[in-house]
């Protein structure tokens, strides 16, 4: 009777609020230690930390552990931003706000955003950033703008027959160890002409590597053809121009081109907001 009674005190007292204070492990551990390990995770889990335990939440929502989910230059890339002001805000709020709305760099010719789920980086190149062959020539294109664009200025397609557009980036700009992709991201307006009945070419390519594939692509789709152009969230067409892995982050560029030099017919009416370089197979 005794042994039994000594049995149920003991079951009594490791389900007690001691027992759980003494396995509570931020209570054992320096804070050094407690944010170390939670920025060694990701940041939907530091969000559950911070949701589950009211211990850990100082910690898990601490700028120590956020600062470590941005990227080592997010200093550098938002002071020559378009918005240097957020160089003052919480670390998780940065966050936050960076991998929902993108920020211009490069004088506006570019955006840089972080995606949510794990923090690598994302970049579009505008489409004053981007090489477009007579861009120049009102003739051929003009330079407008739109409201439900994040750039100043996009470049609109009046006629052309030869349809080329090139882009790069560093690679060193982008996260190492990450399979990205490019998509190129436009309307067709009313007056398009030209890409139902012929497709066009893409092209990625890393240099110093073997010359990727030209896909062939419709920007607009004929019957009977399925859709390859998705709707973005923005109102706008992306199409994949590519992928490719950017393992180390060293010293390199990677290329992306669109073309259609079939000059029996002429094309018009493509918009072309920019280039956006994303990891692979997450949506926009």
């Amino acid at each position: 009777m005794k042994k039994k009674c000594l049995q149920g005190r003991e079951e009594r007292n490791m389900s007690g609020p001691k027992f759980r204070r003494a396995m509570d492990f931020t209570k054992l551990l320096p804070k050094e230690c407690v944010c170390l390990i939670i920025s060694l995770t990701s940041p939907r889990d530091a969000c559950r930390w911070a949701l589950v335990s009211p211990a850990l939440r100082p910690v898990a929502d601490s700028d120590d552990v956020w600062e470590r989910f941005l990227p080592c230059d997010y200093q550098e890339i938002i002071s020559r931003s378009s918005s240097p002001s957020l160089l003052s805000w919480a670390k998780k709020d940065l966050f936050f706000h960076l991998s929902s709305h993108p920020i211009l760099i490069e004088n506006g010719t570019m955006s840089f955003q972080l995606e949510k789920e794990t923090g690598k980086r994302c970049y579009m190149l505008g489409a004053r950033a981007l090489s477009i062959i007579w861009g120049e020539t009102p003739q051929y294109w003009t330079w407008t703008s739109l409201p439900e664009s994040r750039f100043s200025e996009v470049a609109e397609l009046r006629v052309v027959w030869w349809l080329e557009v090139k882009g790069r980036i560093e690679t060193r700009n982008l996260s190492p160890r990450t399979n990205y992709a490019a998509y190129l991201v436009f309307k067709l307006n009313r007056r398009s002409y030209g890409f139902r009945d012929s497709t066009v070419g893409v092209h990625v390519n890393v240099e110093g590597t073997t010359t990727g594939e030209v896909r062939s692509v419709f920007l607009d789709y004929p019957q009977n053809v399925p859709q390859q152009a998705q709707e973005r969230r923005d109102g706008w067409m992306e199409i994949e121009m590519g992928e490719f892995l950017n393992e180390y982050g060293d010293d390199g560029t990677v290329e992306f081109s669109l073309r259609e030099i079939n000059c029996n017919y002429s094309k018009r009416g493509l918009i072309i907001e920019g280039i956006e370089v994303r990891p692979k197979n997450i949506g926009r």
